[in-house]
Formats: C-alpha cells, sequence, structure tokens
C-alpha cells in the first residue's frame, strides 16, 4: 500500500494527524511519503517542531495527551523517520521563507510538487492536512 499526505498546516493538531497516519501506516508496512509545505514545514524544521502551538483555548489537551502517554511531535518525527516514511520539504515554500535544507530534521529531502505528484498519482491513500 502506498500513502501519500500533503501537510500545509503548522500547528500540534495537524502535526498530531499527519504523523499518527504517517507512523501507523509506515507501521503496518505501507510505502509512506509525507510532502510538507507553508506552516506544515514547521512539523519537520529542527527547532519549531519542539513547540508546535496547540489551537487557543485548547491548551488543556496538553495534559490529556500527557495523560494518555501520547508521544511528543519531536517523539513521533522520530519514529516515523525510523519506520522509513518519507519526507519531502517544499522547495518553492522553503524558497520562500528562506530555509534550507539544513534546517529540517536529518533523512528529509526537498522536492517540488512534481516530486509529491509522481508518488501520490499511485497511492492508495491521499491525505491532506
Amino acid at each position: 500500500m502506498k500513502v501519500a499526505i500533503i501537510a500545509s498546516n503548522g500547528g500540534a493538531f495537524d502535526a498530531y494527524k499527519v504523523l499518527n497516519i504517517a507512523t501507523a501506516a509506515a507501521a503496518t508496512d505501507a510505502e509512506v511519503e509525507v510532502f510538507f509545505t507553508f506552516e506544515g514545514l514547521n512539523m519537520i524544521h529542527k527547532e519549531a517542531h519542539k513547540n508546535l502551538p496547540l489551537p487557543e483555548g485548547k491548551e488543556h489537551y496538553q495534559e490529556g495527551f500527557d495523560q494518555a502517554n501520547v508521544p511528543s511531535i519531536p517523539e513521533l518525527v522520530e519514529t516515523a523517520n525510523d519506520l522509513g516514511v518519507k519526507f519531502i520539504a517544499c522547495q518553492m515554500t522553503m524558497d520562500v521563507m528562506n530555509l534550507k535544507k539544513e534546517d529540517f530534521v536529518d533523512g528529509t529531502e526537498v522536492g517540488g510538487a512534481a516530486t509529491y505528484l509522481g508518488f501520490a498519482k499511485d497511492a492508495d491513500v491521499s491525505l491532506t492536512f
């Protein structure tokens, strides 16, 4: 199975959605590729992914995450990497935001929309967050 995900939003809720599905799919031997664009790049940014905000008024969820032993965003990023989830940082967005490949977690590749489309065209599942 192939799972293609676009991550264009950069808050904690979005990161949990993207990384939970990506790691679950990879754990079942699916081939998974996540295309990070715009604020979604924060999920794989070496510093930003450590402090992704919860939506205003939803800060109480953090206590629930902690009580339920939900892994942190950095732990999920590491797990996804370990499971072979392919991270693609959008080149155009990186140029607009003046970001470099070195700004992202190890293993991140850089590509454009065509890179994502080449994978997604044959995907069994395609999701956007």
